[in-house]
């Protein structure tokens, strides 16, 4: 075997064209990155938190809650069903809410664009333990307050901590902003949702997230939702609402995905491309050591170790160039609400990993090819090679 400290050696004696290929490795793969933790931020910012075991009652074929009606009679008769997980003072964990778009000013953008405001209960809370507040206090009930997702308070005009905006005829007093995560919450305000039903002339909901006890009362409750002619009702969990939300992104994410493939290839051909001009001016060199008794495998072997060494240093200076884009925040209409989603560029460890492996493996792959075409030629021929 040849020992590692060859390669070692060998990577020192070409510190500057070590660094160079670190470095060309890494830039491409970072801008590979951003472009997957973009596709990534979409993703993550319709269907994290959502719940499997969390049912969503919605109107039969409503696609979205803003287009949803679910009776006030159709919510007792459902909080009456068996099945249903209890809270702390035995009352059905049930959540009745009406989705309302509200237009609101852009910072960046006058007109404004449509943002969702989703008149809640306190068991809106306790279902969705991840949404908390972070700034000022909640809304009282039976009053025009309302507390704001901290994404959408920096993307929009008059909706910071304090202000007040008007929308229809009432005046909207923000009293609190809150953090719901990397979930479809960071885009929404929340109110009482008596008083916004009143506000907005709603006389029913737009949706019920209900908490049953285990999956075979998901399945009963369901059933008993089905069968019921009065109701005229559809059930999904809540995971299945949200990941069928994501159709009203398919253009971004169409889009995005396609440049994320391209970026890939692009980088997976430069990779090698960086590592097989490395190795291919070595040629001589490795003649040598097959004419001093080294054998065509070890030194292919040697070769794959370098190589891979090499771009796993690209791949980690392409991790870390890319870190900076997890501030970057943004946000895309959905077509489906015809709401604002605001999300964050997002290299998460899946993204890093997949960086990561694909910076190795096509610098074994650009190491081998030459170090391959070295090996097999003459040793004479290789030794009078330039």
């Amino acid at each position: 075997m040849i020992p590692l400290k060859y390669n070692v050696q060998n990577l020192k004696a070409r510190g500057v064209s070590t660094l160079l290929s670190i470095l060309g490795i890494g830039i491409v793969i970072a801008v590979m990155l951003s472009m997957m933790a973009l596709y990534n931020g979409v993703k993550k910012a319709t269907t994290t938190a959502a719940s499997k075991d969390a049912m969503m009652v919605l109107r039969e074929g409503a696609q979205a809650e803003v287009s949803s009606w679910v009776t006030k009679e159709a919510y007792r008769i459902i909080r009456a069903l068996p099945g249903i997980q209890k809270d702390s003072k035995a009352q059905p964990l049930i959540s009745p809410e009406i989705v309302i778009a509200f237009k609101i000013p852009k910072k960046d953008n006058p007109k404004g664009s449509n943002v969702i405001v989703r008149g809640v209960t306190q068991n809106a809370f306790a279902m969705r333990p991840y949404v908390h507040l972070v700034q000022g206090r909640m809304f009282r009930p039976g009053s025009s307050e309302v507390i704001v997702a901290r994404r959408i308070r920096d993307r929009f005009l008059n909706i910071d901590l304090g202000d007040t905006f008007k929308f229809g005829p009432q005046q909207w007093n923000v009293v609190g902003v809150f953090d719901a995560g990397k979930s479809a919450f960071s885009s929404e305000m929340w109110a009482d949702v008596d008083y916004l039903g009143q506000a907005r002339k709603r006389t029913a909901y737009s949706s019920l997230l209900v908490r049953p006890v285990d999956r075979a009362a998901f399945e009963s409750i369901k059933a008993a939702i089905a069968n019921d002619n009065r109701l005229k009702l559809q059930v999904k969990s809540e995971s299945q609402y949200y990941d069928e939300q994501t159709n009203g992104l398919l253009g971004i994410v169409v889009l995005v995905f396609i440049v994320a493939l391209f970026m890939v290839a692009a980088a997976v051909l430069a990779t090698m491309n960086t590592m097989f001009a490395a190795v291919s001016s070595r040629k001589k060199e490795l003649a040598t050591m097959r004419a001093i008794g080294y054998k065509r495998r070890q030194i292919l072997l040697a070769m794959v170790i370098e190589s891979a060494f090499v771009a796993f240093l690209g791949g980690v200076a392409g991790i870390i160039l890319a870190l900076p884009v997890n501030f970057i925040s943004t946000g895309t209409i959905n077509w489906q609400t015809f709401s604002e989603v605001a999300f964050n560029f997002d290299v998460d460890r899946g993204v890093a990993l997949m960086g990561l492996i694909l910076a190795v493996v096509s610098g074994v792959i650009g190491g081998l090819i030459p170090a391959a075409t070295a090996a097999r030629m003459p040793i004479v021929q290789a030794l009078r090679e330039i």
